[in-house]
């Protein structure tokens, strides 16, 4: 929806005005929400992605940390836990840290 509105010329009709006003605000709504669900869209993809990934990467390490070096220990069989633990909150501290963009949209000026 790329088309221009014109502007108001004195001596218009009421219905020429309504039709203008019409064609402004689908020209400022329509663009803007359907770059909103593109940008939500795109980044719920991203993140499920991530997240399945970092799940597969934190059963691995805990899988390799039970297998390997606390194979024989009965008393410290809660430690692999507690690491995968404490690099998952370690993760999402930082992954919190380092989000920049407040807003959705800001248009520069």
């Amino acid at each position: 929806m790329n088309e221009r509105v014109t502007p108001f010329q004195a001596g218009s009709s009421f219905t020429e005005l309504v039709d203008m006003l019409r064609a402004y605000i689908k020209q400022e709504t329509v663009g803007e929400l359907r770059g909103t669900w593109r940008w939500l869209g795109w980044g719920a993809i991203g993140g499920i992605s991530i997240l399945l990934g970092c799940l597969f990467v934190l059963i691995g390490v805990l899988r390799l940390l039970q297998s390997t070096v606390f194979e024989n220990s009965t008393s410290l069989s809660w430690l692999p836990y507690f690491i995968v633990l404490a690099t998952t909150i370690a993760l999402v501290l930082f992954s919190q840290s380092r989000i920049r963009k407040p807003f959705l949209y800001r248009k520069e000026i």
